[in-house]
């Protein structure tokens, strides 16, 4: 018997170019009434000038803004509960969270810890978020996470030296902003990481066992998305058309994970990013080649299906020759996109790999999802790929 899926996602999702500056005037679907707001962004979207438009436009509609700009990238569970703590007494009918994955990510938990009596801790893992938060409205400004749309957030724990989600419907915005202007700033590297992590939600929902029909249509259509635009996004990071597709296709990336989820990347990524401060995207590129790789016998068929969508010739080739070449085309993309494929680079050292195997192995909610088990020496001998 095939198991039941399913998908929920954002409210309301507005997009295209300039999107962002009708904010004000789509402030009716929140359904509420809204007099105070705070803005949860990062430095460099206020020194664009972005926030200054929007607290305007609020401005304009009689509605007190504030903005902070306190999250770290990566945050830690203790950064997060410090700004919440100069936060939470004030009265917020909304909360506006503009950023990458970690700025929308702290929105959506600030929004439940102001209406659950809950601490964060109480709250990592799946369902356990009693009451809606408050609305938020998410605006993406990287291409990376699709958090804007998925009922996940991730929070750094320092002394497990492990990232853990917490998974709750109650996470989803009232209203999303997909805005590619706001992206056309991009430095390459966090270009090249965000992309290359919004490309592996998608090949990871695609292979992953509870992938259905739901999550495969946004994962093929974010892979065709990324990978006809990745390498233009990074060289010619000015082209609107490029940034246009890589924020479409990480919003895909983002749907396809929320009913279908990620899998051994992701497990695998969490430690590198909990212990030796890798970002989450690097990670996710230096792993995925190496765990399709391991996976290869049980996703050929699936390999076969993504080549097309990647731009992947496949006349005369066997099923077999085609994974091959996907496998291969990521490893070409990491080497232009010039993402490190080495974890010593990090300070890592062969014998750290057992307590990051250990550590990866925690992740079951993901592991679950991968088609072929992976040992404790698996997981090892993966990583020790990378210790070049």
């Amino acid at each position: 018997m095939q198991h039941l899926y399913r998908f929920q996602t954002a409210d309301h999702i507005i997009a295209g170019q300039n999107s962002i500056k009708s904010l004000a005037d789509h402030l009716h679907l929140i359904g509420t009434n809204v007099k105070s707001v705070l803005i949860l962004t990062q430095p460099s979207s206020k020194r664009a000038g972005f926030v200054d438009d929007i607290v305007a436009q609020l401005s304009d509609k009689g509605i007190k803004a504030d903005v902070n700009m306190d999250i770290l990238p990566e945050p830690t569970i203790g950064n997060i509960e410090e700004v919440f703590q100069s936060i939470a007494n004030e009265p917020y009918d909304l909360l506006i969270g503009m950023g990458g994955g970690s700025v929308l990510d702290t929105t959506k938990i600030f929004s439940v810890l102001k209406t659950n009596d809950s601490n964060i801790r109480d709250l990592l893992g799946t369902d356990l978020v009693q009451k809606p938060g408050i609305p938020t409205i998410l605006i993406p400004t990287t291409s990376g996470t699709g958090s804007e749309v998925t009922p996940n957030a991730i929070v750094t724990l320092p002394e497990e030296e492990l990232k853990i989600g917490i998974v709750s419907k109650y996470l989803l915005p009232k209203m999303v902003f997909i805005d590619p202007v706001l992206t056309l700033g991009l430095p390459r590297p966090i270009t090249a990481a965000t992309g290359m992590d919004a490309f592996t939600h998608s090949l990871e929902s695609f292979i992953s066992n509870k992938a259905n029909p739901i999550s495969d249509m946004f994962a093929l259509e974010s892979i065709r998305l990324i990978s006809s635009s990745i390498i233009e996004a990074y060289q010619n990071g000015s082209s609107v058309e490029a940034r246009e597709k890589m924020l479409i296709g990480s919003m895909y990336g983002g749907m396809a994970l929320t009913s279908a989820g990620t899998a051994a990347v992701h497990a695998l990524a969490y430690p590198l990013g909990g212990r030796f401060k890798i970002t989450h995207g690097v990670a996710n590129s230096m792993l995925l080649p190496h765990v399709m790789e391991f996976n290869m016998d049980a996703i050929t068929d699936r390999l076969f299906q993504v080549a097309e969508p990647m731009g992947i010739k496949i006349e005369g080739l066997s099923t077999e020759e085609v994974a091959q070449k996907v496998v291969e085309r990521i490893v070409e993309w990491t080497n232009i996109l010039e993402i490190p494929q080495n974890l010593k680079e990090y300070g890592v050292k062969e014998e750290d790999l057992p307590e990051l195997a250990v550590a990866a192995s925690q992740v079951t909610r993901l592991l679950n999802n991968n088609p072929k088990e992976l040992s404790l020496e698996d997981m090892e001998a993966i990583y020790r790929k990378l210790l070049v």
